[in-house]
Parts: structure tokens; C-alpha cells; sequence
């Protein structure tokens, strides 16, 4: 048996009023993977990344995350689960703007039980390998997008999840500061961490190892499909 992080099978995702946002969706992503999942405004891969990061619950079909079925799950132990095993990284960076690099990314384990000297000696090392080391001190008003950006990469990856989420993460970025995140994104890739990325640029898309295009709620293409055994 494969060792998947994401397991969809026929999931569907309707809203009131007959309206199917996701329609029968399989995907699997295997451990290791780098993944991005394209598709342009209204195709449904919001919400695929909602049911992916147990933000929201399918209407049918099964959803498994780091190999726990999210149907049987209450809504405290969905937390528990987002908390342990995915990091999310979204294109508005979301840091808090009176506190410094660390105390945002320190803020990443605040549900973790772990003592807050630990939560910082974390949130530095995991700075340090997003390379700003050099740059714990500093509050978001005293970065660039870029480096904000690298903040929150380290916020999601400070607790080690089994998965990254990035939606959009060179959204707000500059040409130069996207080259940047997406080479930290395969970098962090290389040492082991499965990421999804989600975005509407199909030139982001093409670089990555495999590509999950996504159209009308249903998956349209999928360049590494992996059967199930």
C-alpha cells in the first residue's frame, strides 16, 4: 500500500439552490509529492482546497487526509487534525502587524500544547530555512512581500504537517519575489515536505512535476494520476 497524504474518492461538493461546486472528484497525492492543482476563476479548485484542508466537508464521497476519513471526524478534532498535519499558505499573508518575524511564525503552534520558549527556538529554526535567519527581529511593515511571504511558509511549516497548502502564494508577489517562493517551494519539496499549489497561472503550473487541471467541478486532466493498490 502507498503511502497517500490526500485520498478523494467521488467527492462532491453542492450548495443551496442545485448549485454542484465539485462533481465526482478522485484525486490521490502520494507522500513527497509537489502538486499543483490549476484551474481558472470558478472551476471549483477553491473548493477542492477547502475539503483538502478540512475547511469545509463534502457532500458526498470520501475525503482522507493523512489517512483519517474527515467524515467521521467532529468539528474538534478536524482542528486537531488541521493543527498536526497541513500547513496553509494563502496569497494575503496574513501576519499579525505589531509582532516580529518570530512571534508570527511562533503563533503556528499555539494550539500544540508546546511551551512558548520551545514555539520560538522552533519559529527561528524554521525562519532559518526559509532563509530569514538574518531578519527574526523584524516586523511586516519592515519586510518585503516576498519576505512576508517566507514568514508564513515558515509559520506552516513550523509544526512539520504532512502537508502544505499554498493557494496562490505568488498572487501578491513581483516577478522577482514569485522566483523566489517558488524556488523555496521546490526546495522544500526536495527535503521531503508533500505541497499542493493552487493557483490560476498556468505558467506557474507547468513547472511543477505534476498538474491536476480542474474545470466546471470536475478534473479535467491529471499528468501523475496514481491508482490506488
Amino acid at each position: 500500500m502507498t503511502d497517500a497524504v490526500i485520498e478523494l474518492t467521488g467527492a462532491t461538493k453542492s450548495y443551496p439552490g442545485g448549485v454542484s461546486a465539485l462533481r465526482g472528484v478522485d484525486v490521490r497525492v502520494e507522500r513527497g509529492e509537489l502538486v499543483a492543482i490549476v484551474g481558472p476563476s470558478g472551476s471549483g479548485k477553491s473548493t477542492l482546497l477547502n475539503l483538502i484542508g478540512t475547511l469545509d466537508r463534502a457532500t458526498s464521497g470520501e475525503v482522507k487526509v493523512a489517512g483519517h476519513d474527515v467524515s467521521t471526524l467532529s468539528d474538534a478534532r478536524l482542528s486537531t487534525l488541521r493543527a498536526r498535519h497541513i500547513g496553509f499558505v494563502f496569497q494575503q499573508f496574513h501576519l499579525a502587524p505589531g509582532r516580529d518575524a518570530v512571534a508570527n511564525v511562533a503563533d503556528g503552534l499555539l494550539y500544540s500544547g508546546v511551551p512558548l520558549k520551545q514555539r520560538r527556538a522552533r519559529a527561528g529554526e524554521a525562519l532559518g530555512r526559509v532563509g530569514l535567519g538574518h531578519r527574526l527581529g523584524h516586523t511586516p511593515a519592515e519586510l518585503s512581500g516576498g519576505e512576508k511571504q517566507r514568514v508564513a511558509i515558515a509559520r506552516a511549516l513550523v509544526g512539520e504537517p504532512d502537508l502544505l497548502l499554498a493557494d496562490e502564494p505568488t498572487g501578491a508577489l513581483d516577478t522577482a519575489s514569485g522566483e523566489v517562493v517558488m524556488s523555496l517551494i521546490g526546495e522544500l519539496n526536495a527535503a521531503g515536505t508533500t505541497i499542493c499549489v493552487i493557483t490560476h497561472d498556468t505558467e506557474i503550473a507547468e513547472r511543477l512535476p505534476r498538474r491536476i487541471g480542474i474545470r466546471d467541478g470536475g478534473i479535467v486532466f491529471d499528468t501523475g494520476a496514481v491508482k490506488p493498490c
